[in-house]
Formats: C-alpha cells, sequence, structure tokens
C-alpha cells in the first residue's frame, strides 16, 4: 500500500529548539479556524433566514452543508495526503477556506450556498488530518494534545458564537461572516511558514530518515492495513460514536439559539448561552484526557455521554433553568469531542492508520451528523415546536453509551 512520505521529523534540524516548538505547535492554530466559519451562523439564521426567506427545514440545511462536505470528502483526504503531503495538503486547505468565507458572505444567494460548500470540504481536510499531525508531533501525549486541540477549536466556536450578533448589529450578517476570512488567511500564511521550512531540510536529514529500519510494529502495522479499516468492529464503533456526538454537537450550535428564543430568552443572552456551552466544553476537554489513559476508555466515554442526555432533556421539560441545563450538556459535550477525536489515535499505531480511521469516522460520523440540523428543523416546522427535537438528541447520548464496552476494550483498532 503507497505510504504517506512524510516522516516525523517536520521542523529542519538547523531551526533552534524555540523556532521548532513554534512550529509544530502550528497544528495548534489550524485548529482555531475549524469551527468558528460555522459556529457563527447559528445565532444568525433568523436574519439569513429572514433576509434569504429561507423556513427552517432550508436553515437546517444550510447548516448541514458544511457536515455533508465533511461526510463526502473526508475518505478522500487520506489519498490527497499521500499524493501531495500531509503539509501541503493542509496548506490547501486553509487556502480554499479563506476563498469560501469570502465567497459565501460577498456573492449573494448563490455565494451564500457555494461557499458554504467550500468552507465544509476545506474543514474536512483538517478534521482528518490534524488528529494525525497530533499523534505524529506528540507521540506519547495524544490525549493531552487532542485535548489542547480542542480546546483551541472550540474556544475560537465559542467566541465567534458570543461575538457573532454584536458584529452582526454592526456590519451586519454578511459582514459578520466575512470577518472569519482575516483568521484563516493568517493561518494559511503561517502554515506556508511551516511548509517551506518543512521543504529545507538538508537531504542528508532525509536520506538518514529514510534509512532508518522499519520496526517490528510499523511491519505489523501494514500488515494490518491489508485489513481494510472498514472492516474492523472496533473501527465501526468509533464511527458510530463520532457521528452520534456529531448530531447532538451540530443540532445545538445550529439551532440551540433558536430554541432558546422559543422559550422566551431575548434574543442578545442567547450567544452568550452558545458561547457558556463550548466554553464548558473546553474546560471539560482539558479534563477528560485523564479518564483516556491505560487501555480501557469506558469511563471517558460514560462520562461524556450521561450528562448531554440529562441536560437535553432538562431543557426539554424544565426550560426555565435553560443556562444550567446548558452548562450540564456542555460538560457532555465537551468530552465527547476530545474522546472521540482522541479515540481515533489511541486505535491506531501510525500515522497511515489514523488517517484512514479518522477518514472513515468522520465520513461516516458526519453523514449521521448532517440529518440532524435539517431534521431538527423539519421536525419543528411539523411540530411547531422543539421539545421532540431535544429528547431525539437525549436519546441519541443514550445511545453513545450503548457502544461504550464495544470501544473501551482494546488499545488498537486492529485487534
Amino acid at each position: 500500500m503507497e505510504q504517506i512520505t512524510e516522516h516525523h521529523h517536520p521542523i529542519p534540524s538547523s531551526a533552534s529548539r524555540f523556532a521548532a516548538s513554534i512550529l509544530t505547535a502550528l497544528v495548534f492554530v489550524v485548529a482555531l479556524n475549524l469551527r468558528a466559519p460555522l459556529t457563527s451562523v447559528g445565532p444568525l439564521l433568523p436574519r439569513i433566514g429572514a433576509s434569504e426567506h429561507l423556513n427552517a427545514t432550508m436553515q437546517g440545511l444550510l447548516g448541514s452543508l458544511p457536515i455533508l462536505a465533511f461526510a463526502v470528502v473526508s475518505p478522500m483526504v487520506h489519498r490527497a495526503a499521500e499524493r501531495l503531503g500531509i503539509e501541503r495538503t493542509v496548506l490547501a486547505a486553509m487556502a480554499f477556506l479563506t476563498l469560501g468565507i469570502v465567497i459565501r458572505s460577498a456573492c449573494g444567494t448563490i455565494g451564500l450556498w457555494a461557499g458554504t460548500l467550500v468552507i465544509g470540504c476545506s474543514i474536512a481536510v483538517g478534521n482528518v488530518l490534524v488528529p494525525a499531525i497530533v499523534k505524529r508531533d506528540y507521540p506519547g501525549h495524544t490525549s493531552l494534545a487532542t485535548g489542547i486541540y480542542s480546546a483551541c477549536m472550540t474556544g475560537m466556536a465559542a467566541f465567534a458564537s458570543a461575538a457573532t450578533l454584536p458584529l452582526s448589529d454592526a456590519i451586519g450578517w454578511q459582514g459578520t461572516l466575512g470577518i472569519w476570512a482575516i483568521p484563516a488567511g493568517i493561518v494559511t500564511l503561517l502554515w506556508l511558514w511551516r511548509s517551506r521550512a518543512n521543504a529545507q531540510r538538508t537531504p542528508a536529514a532525509k536520506t538518514a530518515a529514510d534509512a532508518q529500519p522499519r520496526s517490528r510494529q510499523s511491519t505489523a502495522s501494514e500488515t494490518r492495513l491489508r485489513v481494510s479499516m472498514w472492516k474492523r468492529p472496533e473501527a465501526w464503533a468509533v464511527t458510530l460514536f463520532m457521528g452520534l456526538q456529531s448530531v447532538n454537537y451540530y443540532v445545538c450550535v445550529t439551532w440551540l439559539p433558536t430554541i432558546e428564543v422559543s422559550f422566551g430568552v431575548p434574543a442578545d443572552r442567547t450567544g452568550w448561552h452558545l458561547a457558556v456551552f463550548q466554553l464548558v466544553g473546553i474546560v471539560m476537554g482539558l479534563l477528560i484526557p485523564v479518564l483516556l489513559k491505560g487501555d480501557s476508555q469506558v469511563a471517558a466515554v460514560v462520562v461524556a455521554s450521561v450528562p448531554l442526555a440529562i441536560g437535553t432533556l432538562g431543557l426539554a421539560f424544565a426550560p426555565r433553568l435553560d443556562l444550567l441545563w446548558i452548562i450540564v450538556a456542555s460538560i457532555g459535550s465537551g468530552c465527547s469531542l476530545v474522546v472521540a477525536l482522541s479515540l481515533i489515535g489511541l486505535k491506531t499505531s501510525t500515522t497511515e492508520e489514523t488517517t484512514q480511521l479518522s477518514g472513515m469516522a468522520q465520513c461516516v460520523g458526519y453523514l449521521l451528523a448532517a440529518v440532524g440540523p435539517t431534521l431538527a428543523g423539519t421536525i419543528y416546522d411539523i411540530t411547531s415546536g422543539w421539545r421532540t427535537v431535544l429528547i431525539m438528541l437525549a436519546i441519541l447520548a443514550v445511545a453513545q453509551t450503548a457502544i461504550d464496552i464495544i470501544i473501551g476494550r482494546n488499545k488498537e483498532a486492529g485487534r
């Protein structure tokens, strides 16, 4: 099988230790741009719907479109990375992300949909490759590095949620969506710097890396790769966990402000509540790696699933305590994301395996997740209420726990 030709030495040997650390850590800067262009849409849906004459189902489809792109593009990313290299593939994704954000905000109704699609395809590449880069560049610290990566991703998403409505009041919803082209453009330039530094490794360094003998572990991994990741039961368990937690997350970031408004919460508070939902998730995401140590991750996935069910049911039947239930649900949501991403690294041995499982989990997982926002909007159009949607989310959270034992048994998906 064709191998990804990049090795675990992305930094030139002549760079200082500090510069090497900065270059390696740029993967976390990429993470800052993988959710904010999406979470900034949810608080604006009522304004976008009014401006573009979209009913709840079409607004849900707008929220689902990037997730559909995740599902379609994810399985192709491994091949692109093999052909172009991981570094250049991420660089291209960040450049197209910047372009997509501009198109979405500046090119009218067609641009709204086309730009959203480009954004989804670009973020899909980062979704697949960043976990592989984290595993490669931080061996032995995959869960902690994944927690930091998740914190960066979710932190910027929370800021986007909180800042969206005030910005929209000042510059309109188009300008508010377009402003995220600035950080995306900056990270594109920074990643170009990293890619060039990687390319400037001396030929001797590359020769030495290429000449190193393969370990028994690598040989065993190549043997396992002959067995398709799609035929491994535990890989499917990781994939289902990714899908179920993604449905909950994307329904919440798309519809939570609208749901709260229907319960009588002032619109200007809903953006802040969505930010709280994500900020609490950051803290829990940094704590959950403690439960991911060792050969079993059952405790971690239980902690990630139960609060989601409690929070969504509480919001359905006691909406006056909305902030409390949002905080409870965010505990589960933050843990779930880190657990899902960590499992991709913990269940694999090499960068190639990680990339394959990441592509599989995100293809099928996000295909499931893409149904969520649109289905939620359709249910609302039919029932004229959100209680059924919230009950559905609670059921999905309970379903996450049903696959806990399957996921938590072994260290690697190939065993």
